[in-house]
């Protein structure tokens, strides 16, 4: 008789539910076997589930495949929000069909997984592009425009320059045809990768911008408006890297004076 062991690897093999090897095992009225035939299924189970998840977060992709589009990059930003940094947007060409499992919008990937998936979106990206535009270009012209900044430039680093853009509801003036998609990063794969590069790039900027401005715990709140940062901005004041024509910053330097930069 085989040992749980040896059954535990067999089962590591099969790749459909339908197999006929489950049958077979399950006649083992070991506990132990039943246990792991049971975690084989759902091991299957999930990996259906995600290639079903992936395969309809392609349907853009897909549908510019069938009209002759090969080169079509995703592009995403991170940042429009916080009261410090930049906005940082990404562009990204993926290769024809390509699945890279785990790929999400960036705000539904666990944290401990980022990197991970951002690995492994450099890992297949044909193209990677990356634009960062700062606080002060953002006082300067607003976010919306520095965002749109940001997002040119990441298109501009592509090589090859894609055939068609996909991007998160935005409207770029380029004279490359685009697909402008609501909440994209959740319904298009191309916009998730372009999410988690723009995320895992930007928050590195943060962590390195938290020991250069300690006291405000920027390496954890990416410069959100959390109550450790606001405790920051009242005992140590405004820095060189905080949005000006963001509130409450604007409002802290009219009242408080706080204006000189560290």
């Amino acid at each position: 008789m085989a040992t749980i062991k040896e059954i535990k690897e067999a089962l590591a093999k099969i790749r459909e539910l339908e197999s006929p090897l489950f049958k077979e095992f399950e006649k083992d009225s070991r506990s132990g076997v039943q246990k792991e035939i049971e975690k084989r299924k759902k091991a299957i189970q999930a990996e259906m589930d995600e290639n079903l998840r992936l395969e309809g977060m392609l349907s853009y992709e897909k549908e510019l495949y069938a009209q002759g589009f090969n080169l079509i990059a995703g592009v995403d930003e991170v940042g429009r929000g916080p009261l410090a940094g930049p906005v940082v947007a990404a562009a990204v060409i993926l290769p024809k069909n390509c699945k890279i499992k785990g790929l999400n919008d960036s705000k539904q990937i666990p944290k401990k997984k980022h990197r991970e998936v951002f690995q492994a979106v450099k890992d297949n990206a044909l193209a990677i592009g990356i634009g960062i535009m700062d606080n002060h270009i953002i006082d300067q012209i607003n976010i919306y425009e520095a965002t749109k900044l940001a997002m040119k430039e990441a298109i501009s680093q592509l090589e090859p320059q894609p055939e068609h853009l996909l991007i998160d509801a935005m409207k770029l003036d380029l004279p490359i045809s685009q697909t402008s998609i609501i909440k994209g990063d959740a319904n298009s794969l191309s916009i998730a990768a372009a999410s988690i590069v723009a995320k895992v790039t930007r928050d590195d900027l943060m962590v390195a911008y938290g020991q250069q401005f300690p006291g405000y715990d920027f390496e954890h709140n990416a410069g959100y408006g959390t109550a450790k940062h606001l405790e920051g901005i009242k005992q140590y004041g405004i820095t060189s890297i905080h949005r000006r024509s963001f509130e409450p910053i604007k409002s802290f330097i009219s009242e408080e004076g706080k204006s000189d930069l560290l």
